[in-house]
């Protein structure tokens, strides 16, 4: 069973992040603040449940079960050995389910399920005078099996620990249907067999239930606490905080920043935990996901600590792009420096601060735009101007990725300083209008587009996600899909 149990282990990897989530007591209590917040409503319980019975036939049928040898006396022939072999359940069927919330766990409870077995069939009959034997096959119908899990996960030290609580299988009746033999070797099969086949099954999927904990335990505690994003930023994954249960949602939180793609970031304040503004009975899709502001400011800090907020502007007009172009707006530069090219480069002073406020996100960048002039092969800065910028964001999804978009509200500028004289600012600062729209917010929203990735398993995938900007939180509230769902044969 080791492919099966290989094969469950990844293709269940959402139960794990979903409802198993629970509040059992932790081991090492969190005193890190959780910035990314996730809700699972009971829609999304329900989705997971039905999707971990799929994956568990999927992947632990058929099963094999052991062989079974017994001597019975048959009445009028005496002593006769038999066996069975090639014992398989091929097929199982669950035709309802449940999944409940509790103090200690989530049970899960699949009932009225049924199951087909085939078999081969053996028996040997020997006198002082002669033997008999015979073989042939047989096919077992198992009626009203009822599976149960108990499993909670606990926060241990910011990583996942699956604890199995309690697991059972439990079969109320078998029907055996002979094919070939005797008729007295019908009943001699069932007399024999019955009972040990109902014990044969129920071991068989309750041992096989509590390897694949082993195997998905050992799975979480191998969960990197950081989730590499490109070359220059990785994502605080770890876990914060005890997973908060109710009887509808499971909800849990990470340190959700970001850092450079070396460094893991850890927040050294308490908090308690944020509002949770849906409640599971409320929410109409399957989760929710919840980033505070920080985490973008976070992602804007490591950008601009690793030197990446600086840019020669050249998507502009061309005459802006010689001091001819400037010779109206500033004149003593083009007396200087006549039909001499330029460079102009655009220098962020300080990580933009971002405020997610009801339906908006307000953004403040402090910049430094630098007129630099090429003359006699050589580079000369002449004169310097500061601006703060306030721009409105949107944030909107592109698959599993949040991306934005950014719009220019409006600007000062200020004469930082300069090497050719005092500057007309309003002529100055109208140029600068100029160059904003035409460079720098379309390159902003160049790589805001491709956005960064939701934490989600790999597999799954958001579905007519909505976003709600509201109280310095982005809501992403969404379905979910499993691109695997309905190809339950694939083996990982």
């Amino acid at each position: 069973m080791e492919t099966s149990s290989k094969s469950m282990e990844k293709s269940i990897c959402f139960i794990v992040f979903s409802f198993l989530l629970v509040s059992a007591n932790t081991l090492v209590e969190s005193h890190q603040e959780g910035y990314i917040s996730g809700v699972i409503s009971k829609k999304g319980l329900d989705f997971a449940k039905d999707l971990l019975i799929e994956k568990a036939v999927s992947s632990i049928f058929p099963l094999h079960l052991p062989d079974i040898e017994k001597s019975v006396k048959i009445p009028l022939i005496g002593k006769v050995n038999l066996g069975l072999s090639d014992i398989v359940i091929y097929s199982v069927d669950f035709p309802s389910s449940s999944v409940e919330t509790g103090d200690s766990g989530i049970v899960l409870v699949a009932s009225g399920a049924t199951a087909n077995l085939r078999m081969k069939w053996k028996y040997s009959y020997k006198n002082w005078v002669f033997t008999i034997s015979d073989h042939g096959t047989a096919s077992v119908e198992v009626l009203g099996m009822v599976v149960e899990l108990n499993a909670a996960i606990i926060n241990e030290e910011g990583t996942l620990k699956l604890l199995l609580l309690d697991h059972g299988c439990h079969v109320k009746d078998i029907s055996i249907d002979v094919h070939g033999g005797a008729s007295w070797l019908y009943q001699g099969i069932v007399d024999a067999f019955q009972g040990k086949l109902v014990s044969a099954v129920e071991d068989a999927i309750t041992k096989n239930i509590q390897k694949g904990i082993i195997k998905l335990d050992s799975k979480l505690q191998s969960i990197p606490k950081q989730l590499q994003v490109n070359s220059v930023v990785a994502l605080n994954v770890t876990f914060v905080d005890d997973p908060l249960l109710t009887n509808s949602s499971v909800e849990l939180e990470i340190n959700g920043l970001f850092s450079g793609a070396d460094k893991i970031s850890v927040s050294n304040c308490y908090h308690k935990r944020s509002q949770n503004f849906l409640s599971g009975s409320g929410l109409a899709k399957m989760v929710e996901i919840s980033l505070h502001e920080k985490v973008f400011e976070s992602a804007a800090s490591v950008y601009f600590n690793g030197g990446y907020m600086h840019w020669t502007v050249d998507e502009i007009p061309e005459s802006l792009m010689n001091t001819d172009g400037w010779r109206y707006i500033i004149p003593q530069l083009y007396e200087k420096y006549p039909d001499d090219d330029m460079n102009l480069r655009m220098t962020v002073t300080s990580p933009p601060i971002i405020r997610i406020a009801d339906h908006d996100i307000n953004t403040t960048i402090y910049a430094d735009l630098i007129f630099e002039v090429l003359s006699s092969d050589e580079v000369v800065s002449v004169a310097c101007i500061s601006l703060v910028i306030n721009a409105s964001c949107s944030a909107e999804m592109h698959r599993n990725n949040i991306a934005g978009r950014i719009r220019l509200i409006d600007f000062t500028a200020a004469l930082a300083w300069s090497n050719i004289g005092n500057l007309h600012m309003q002529l100055v600062q109208a140029a600068i209008s100029t160059i904003l729209k035409t460079f720098f917010m379309p390159y902003l929203n160049l790589h805001l587009r491709d956005g960064f990735p939701l934490p989600l398993p790999h597999g799954f995938t958001l579905q007519n996600a909505e976003i709600i900007q509201l109280d310095s939180r982005v809501m992403v509230r969404s379905d979910l899909s499993y691109k695997d769902r309905y190809d339950l044969s694939s083996r990982y």
